[in-house]
């Protein structure tokens, strides 16, 4: 089907929004805090429609948001192709919220839970319960256990069971979440076991690298953290690096020695500062 302004139509133009139905796709729909795919849709190798976000207003029917680039009908067979940079960013993402939330229930306690997510191809967000503020070094053992999680680079797993053998299994599920008489379990060995239907990488090393970007207060007894893995940290980490090269320039000093010439710097500036108070002082009582 082709939905144009919430109208069924049988064919549209092209420079037309549409929402496009397929019979079958491989496009995940935006659910349980992961964004939708994006893509194209071709015909005869030739893009005919570019997928901008993918949606699910009622459960089981993909709804596929498309600008179109020539017309098409209805009835049309299409080649439906993912953006694989995109789906597998968020793939990274995703897995990446799985293992940060195991890593906040070893080093915060058992009581965390999560409150929300979002997963996008460019950061994570995770919201859990937590009564205080993380301490720097709290964050920086949650980075730590998550990165080592990766680096042993641990199967992925998804099995479909039903709901009941799946939460006596240890899997985790969602306060408030509604759940089918069958659910999909994401494992990660014996770290992280959750009934989640998003996509996953094949294996943790595949995320490359965690980062925590932010931490803070959402409301009572609910904390936001904010994280990127991926290219994403590698982006971040050049900048970082960037950053570094051009102080050290500006100082005329070597990377190591970067820290040593900032506090000599800073305290020649309190010497300079507290000489000119004494002149101020000393010019000021030669009016008198």
């Amino acid at each position: 089907a082709i939905v144009v302004d919430n109208a069924q139509v049988d064919s549209v133009a092209a420079g037309t929004k549409a929402e496009i139905i397929l019979d079958r796709t491989p496009f995940y729909a935006e659910s349980g805090g992961q964004v939708g795919d994006q893509g194209v849709l071709l015909v005869g190798g030739e893009p005919v429609a570019r997928i901008l976000d993918t949606q699910a207003p009622v459960k089981g029917l993909n709804v596929h948001k498309a600008e179109i680039l020539r017309d098409i009908k209805v009835g049309e067979q299409v080649e439906a192709r993912v953006n694989d940079d995109t789906r597998d960013s968020t793939r990274r993402n995703h897995t990446a919220t799985h293992l940060l939330h195991a890593a906040l229930r070893q080093v915060l306690g058992k009581h965390v839970k999560q409150a929300g997510s979002i997963v996008s191809p460019d950061r994570l967000r995770f919201d859990v319960t937590h009564y205080a503020q993380m301490d720097q070094s709290e964050i920086e053992e949650i980075e730590r256990i998550v990165n080592r999680e990766i680096l042993v680079n641990t199967p992925v797993v998804t099995d479909v069971m039903d709901i009941n053998n799946a939460v006596q299994t240890g899997a985790m599920a969602l306060f408030g979440e509604k759940y089918g008489d069958k659910v999909r379990v994401v494992q990660v060995g014996d770290f992280s076991k959750e009934l989640c239907g998003g996509t996953h990488v094949r294996r943790t090393g595949d995320i490359g690298v965690f980062k925590i970007t932010s931490e803070g207060s959402v409301s009572a007894g609910v904390r936001r953290l904010e994280a990127i893995t991926g290219f994403g940290a590698y982006e971040q980490l050049k900048e970082s690096q960037d950053r570094v090269h051009s102080l050290a320039a500006m100082l005329k000093s070597s990377e190591p020695d970067l820290v040593e010439s900032v506090e000599r710097l800073i305290a020649d500036n309190r010497d300079k500062e507290r000489e000119i108070e004494r002149l101020k002082s000393k010019i000021a009582q030669a009016g008198t």
